[in-house]
């Protein structure tokens, strides 16, 4: 199937539409999550959020995105409350915290879950789409709902946006500013909550944690600016949306959340590996490259310290020579052709080499920096 025909599907493009529309709002919002390093609140929310869900059917009889999306909301906020209770009057780490929640809040929304499968009502079949997402049955009101709760969350943020930079870089300097970070500090966590609940119709509660980390991982592989890395983000993860719609698509029984969590993966993987200055192939080339300018400076250093016991500083010396003094640090052939290039070496006949003036000069400007005039002289003399 050709790309016009993939886009004529009007299902196609209602689940790429609102796959793209998640994937940036929950990338942009989640990098706030990365920032503050609290990567793990993703996952403890996105399962906290499995009771709240099927109790807001229980009490409303209604399987309506927004009903459910709201019910989500209220319970990973209170799984949220849960874990700042829990470290503020415990001796319980953050970490055994979020653990704590996430295990009881899920436990809780499976039981609750069980139940509601076993009620003779027919209604509440398909509840369980929540536990791994089912983009493919979105509808254009589901992709509205996502696109308006998104849009609120990222309004909200773009509002508390320098109060939210003191939060994440230097919260003591907010407070020193008379700025109430407690409530900041709300905010955002109230932010983070609806990035996550917007998508779990989508990828599910047990994908959803992906959706908010793996973006906002990748685009501080590319960038130090906050303003930049919420924009990449979001741009990664419309780009994962997209693409995992698209892919799902094409072959038969291919789930579309895990698809687009693994699209989401590639991108993490490609920015760990090639990302300028951060990357470890990046890491890998720069290292090399400094190994080797090591190597010819340490050539360029012998070749000068050879020359200084010559009346004749153009004086051949052999590579043997300059192999020994550097014994065990590698081959100076590849050292001699970089300072030739540089044209700061020559070869005076075949094995032999010695230093041009300019490389005598860059030579002096490097190694005698703390030489005395009287020692330059004597060395020009000579």
């Amino acid at each position: 199937m050709d790309l016009a025909g993939l886009f004529g599907d009007y299902t196609l493009r209602v689940v790429a539409l609102g796959s793209a529309i998640l994937g940036a709002a929950s990338g942009a919002l989640g990098s706030l999550a990365v920032l503050r390093k609290q990567s793990l609140l993703g996952d403890a929310i996105s399962h906290a959020a499995l009771p709240g869900i099927v109790l807001a059917f229980l009490l409303t009889g209604s399987k309506a995105t927004l009903v459910l999306v709201l019910g989500a909301a209220v319970a990973g906020w209170l799984g949220t409350l849960a874990v700042i209770a829990i470290v503020r009057n415990t001796r319980v780490k953050e970490d055994s915290g979020l653990g704590i929640v996430l295990s009881v809040f899920f436990g809780l929304g499976l039981v609750l879950l069980t139940y509601v499968q076993t009620l003779p009502d027919a209604s509440q079949a398909g509840l369980d789409r929540f536990l791994f997402g089912q983009a493919a049955t979105m509808l254009m009101q589901d992709v509205t709902v996502i696109a308006a709760l998104g849009s609120v969350a990222v309004v909200l943020m773009l509002l508390g946006w320098k109060e939210i930079k003191l939060l994440a870089f230097d919260r003591t300097f907010g407070a020193s500013m008379g700025i109430n970070m407690g409530r900041v500090d709300v905010l955002l966590t109230s932010i983070i909550v609806l990035a996550i609940v917007i998508g779990l119709q989508t990828v599910g509660v047990v994908l959803m944690s992906a959706m908010v980390v793996a973006p906002g991982a990748a685009a501080r592989q590319w960038t130090d600016r906050m303003e930049r890395m919420v924009a990449i983000a979001a741009f990664f993860g419309a780009v994962a949306g997209l693409s995992g719609a698209v892919l799902s698509s094409t072959v038969q029984r291919l789930p579309t959340g895990p698809t687009i969590v693994l699209c989401l993966s590639a991108i993490v993987l490609v920015s760990l590996l090639f990302a300028p200055n951060r990357g470890i192939v990046w890491n890998l080339v720069r290292t090399h490259k400094q190994r080797r300018q090591l190597r010819a400076d340490a050539v360029l250093a012998d070749l000068y310290s050879l020359a200084g016991q010559h009346l004749d500083t153009s004086h051949g010396h052999s590579i043997g020579a300059l192999e020994a003094m550097r014994m065990g640090q590698g081959s100076a052939r590849r050292s001699l052709s970089a300072l030739r290039e540089r044209g700061w070496a020559r070869e005076t006949r075949p094995g032999e080499w010695t230093l041009t003036p300019s490389g005598m000069e860059e030579a002096r400007r490097r190694f005698d920096a703390g030489a005395s005039p009287d020692e330059h002289e004597a060395q020009e003399k000579r």
